[in-house]
């Protein structure tokens, strides 16, 4: 029996790679459009299709199907290429292992990811600091299944659902993120939303989105079983 669905987020969540991101997409943009990289999106709390049109609007290139198809392909490969170096420059979360590794233990729980990365990308990302271990891919919601973050909730809960067989009403799921957009988009869904504060945001930021449970960072592991549980 699945009682509840445990929705992570990726960046500054579970992993730190700031500033990554931003050089993935100058080499991304450069090998797809042959443009430079001259304005950098509010990436926090996006999806890659949100990211990825606003790049190309910035830089005066139309967001046709098929160029940002071929941005998304690009965007892969350019992490794949950095995977060896990707585990230098960037760290996991302090307590990341843990909290992902204890829930592993918890009878009913499913964990996956909510995260505006492209599926790919998220595995990469976790893999290098061996976070995929107890992370269910088939079943997240991810960057490039819509602009909007609440739509990656919804996405999530329905491949769950059919994976699983089983209902998860709005208040069996937990989306763990670091960002208001985060929060906003498990209360459009109804979710529990457990906010973290090792981003940009600090815990009252949280607290005023809208959590309903706000920790400092992921080191105390029986806080975070806590906030999943309710």
């Amino acid at each position: 029996m699945t009682s509840r669905l445990v929705l992570w987020d990726v960046d500054l969540t579970l992993i730190d790679a700031r500033g990554i991101g931003v050089d993935w997409y100058r080499r991304t943009l450069a090998e797809v459009t042959g443009t430079s990289l001259r304005h950098v999106p509010d990436m926090a709390g996006k999806t890659e299709l949100a990211i990825t049109g606003e790049v190309l609007a910035a830089h005066g290139i139309d967001a046709a199907t098929d160029t940002v198809r071929a941005m998304f392909r690009t965007l892969t490969d350019v992490v794949l290429a950095d995977l060896d170096s990707l585990s230098l420059r960037g760290s996991a979360m302090p307590g990341a292992a843990e909290a992902l590794a204890a829930l592993a233990e918890v009878p009913g729980v499913v964990q996956s990811l909510v995260t505006g990365n492209l599926p790919e990308v998220a595995f990469h990302k976790l893999d290098a600091f061996g976070l995929h271990r107890h992370v269910d891919f088939d079943i997240g919601g991810f960057g490039a299944d819509s602009p909007h973050r609440h739509d990656l909730i919804s996405a999530a809960v329905g491949k769950a659902t059919a994976k699983h067989g089983a209902e998860f009403a709005p208040e069996t799921v937990v989306v763990v993120g670091d960002t208001p957009r985060d929060v906003a988009g498990a209360l459009h869904h109804g979710a529990v939303a457990v906010g973290v504060a090792t981003g940009r945001s600090d815990e009252q930021e949280l607290r005023d989105a809208g959590a309903h449970v706000v920790l400092s960072d992921l080191t105390d592991t029986g806080a975070v079983l806590k906030a999943v549980q309710g």
